[in-house]
């Protein structure tokens, strides 16, 4: 497998009216998603690019402006798809400490995420650690995907 940096992101079409959205990702063949919201559609996008890379040998992102020059992009926005970003994180399965310093913005949507669950940032990060481990889903901000094992 290619070797990839920590965090890679896809563009990706999304298609569809209120109560029916579909996801798919010109760069992974076969990988689609739907929802019946546009963050739903999204969500389930992480998680089917997830399961994609574990299968499969992640090919290389194309730039934004690449993907817009595609012929079949290109159709596609001109019948009315949007284009946007999925990102995959890739985690090495090892604990890090560290005492952070965080931007003010970052650090508000954290605290902010939190609080639409009634908790706060240390327990919020503590049930979503606690959630993985018990093989539960995938966070809804972001797919992370363990890195290949080097050969």
């Amino acid at each position: 497998m290619p070797h990839h940096r920590n965090t890679t992101r896809y563009g990706v079409l999304i298609d569809g009216r209120r109560g029916g959205y579909g996801v798919v990702f010109p760069d992974l063949p076969g990988c689609t998603a739907m929802g019946r919201t546009l963050d739903e559609a999204l969500r389930h996008a992480m998680e089917a690019a997830g399961e994609w890379a574990q299968a499969v040998s992640l090919p290389r992102p194309r730039l934004l402006e690449a993907l817009r020059d595609d012929s079949c992009v290109k159709a596609a926005l001109a019948d009315g798809a949007v284009l946007a970003i999925v990102p995959l994180i890739f985690e090495s399965g090892k604990p890090a400490k560290a005492n952070i310093s965080l931007d003010a913005g970052t650090l508000q949507a954290i605290d902010e995420g939190a609080g639409a669950h009634g908790l706060t940032r240390i327990a919020r990060s503590w049930r979503v650690r606690r959630w993985r481990r018990s093989g539960g889903g995938l966070e809804p901000t972001a797919i992370r995907v363990r890195a290949p094992s080097s050969p």
